[in-house]
């Protein structure tokens, strides 16, 4: 998120980030969010009974925001099909894996213990199945002998910055967007 907002801000992303938001009040976006004087939100999932109770008070919170790009990123929460049909704007995720192998949250560790040589990060299209819509961008990692399993993160989340930022840019240029985001 920070990098998506320093992105925007120095002009390498055309658009604005107009709202920061979380399911989980002490997620460290909405401070570093804050600090750039951007607008939080925070609904907790775990204050509902459901997930579509949940989605259709995060779309109902979403109308009051003029944005045309939903980028998520550690949102650990999959969308329902009630959130997809009431969003009519395209909404990205980033995943740490060369997608379509290692879904889920362990990803880069079970790239890790597979011996994989090589891995990375896919944003893609966020659809009701997990980690399955369509990738816009990839970019790939070598996985070294001697590389432990911290040092394939960091090598990861470097170029999760650079991907996140030329998805950003594909999904603007392709699109009649006022260029708000919101990051979640």
């Amino acid at each position: 998120m920070h990098s998506i907002i320093e992105s925007c801000n120095l002009g390498e992303i055309c658009a604005e980030v107009a709202l920061v938001f979380s399911n989980k009040k002490d997620a460290k976006g909405l401070d570093i969010a804050k600090s750039y004087n951007i607008k939080t939100e925070i609904i907790e999932h775990k204050d509902f009974p459901t997930r579509e109770g949940y989605d259709l008070e995060v779309v109902n919170m979403l109308k009051n925001y003029d944005v045309d790009i939903i980028c998520m990123a550690g949102y650990m929460r999959l969308v329902t099909a009630l959130f997809l049909d009431n969003i009519s704007i395209p909404i990205l995720n980033i995943h740490p894996s060369l997608l379509p192998k290692y879904k889920g949250a362990n990803a880069v560790e079970d790239a890790y213990n597979a011996g994989e040589e090589q891995s990375g990060c896919t944003v893609h299209h966020v659809i009701k199945e997990m980690d399955a819509g369509e990738i816009i961008v990839q970019k790939s990692v070598n996985i070294n002998k001697d590389d432990n399993l911290l040092d394939v993160k960091e090598k990861i989340l470097a170029k999760e910055h650079i991907a996140y930022r030329e998805a950003l840019n594909l999904i603007i240029k392709n699109n009649a967007f006022k260029k708000k985001i919101v990051k979640n």
